[in-house]
C-alpha cells in the first residue's frame, strides 16, 4: 500500500522540480546575460495585432456568448462523463444505463430550456 503513495509522492516532486526549473531557467539566463533586457517606452507599450488600441481597451461582451459557452461545457461535460459508461457497459448493467438515461434527460432539459428561452438565437 506505501508503494502506491511512493509512486503519488514522485510524481509531486517531478512536478515540483519541473515547475521550479521552468521557472528559474529564464531567471539565469537573463543573469548572465542570455537574454538581452533592453525596456523602452515602445516595447511596453499595449498593442493588438500590430496596431495601437483605439479607444477603451475593455470591451463588454454579448451576454449571449457566455450562453453559448455554458451550453458547450454542458454538452462536453456529458460527453466525458458517458465516455467511461460506454466503455463499461457490460459491467455496469440495466442501473448503469438507468443512470446515464438520466443524465441525458438533465442535459436535455436544459438545452429545451434554453431554446425556449430564445437563448440560442444569434440577432
Amino acid at each position: 500500500m506505501l508503494q502506491d503513495y511512493g509512486y503519488i509522492a514522485l510524481f509531486v516532486v517531478a512536478a515540483v522540480l519541473f515547475s521550479l526549473v521552468a521557472i528559474t531557467i529564464p531567471v539565469i539566463l537573463r543573469f548572465i546575460k542570455v537574454i538581452p533586457s533592453k525596456p523602452d517606452p515602445v516595447k511596453l507599450s499595449t498593442y493588438e495585432c500590430g496596431m495601437e488600441t483605439i479607444g477603451k481597451a475593455w470591451v463588454q461582451f454579448n451576454p449571449r456568448y457566455y450562453f453559448y459557452a455554458l451550453v458547450f461545457l454542458a454538452l462536453d461535460v456529458l460527453v466525458v462523463f458517458l465516455y467511461p459508461w460506454a466503455v463499461g457497459i457490460r459491467e455496469l448493467g440495466m442501473a448503469g444505463f438507468g443512470l446515464a438515461l438520466l443524465m441525458v434527460a438533465i442535459i436535455l432539459v436544459g438545452y429545451i430550456y434554453a431554446w425556449k428561452k430564445k437563448v440560442l438565437e444569434w440577432k
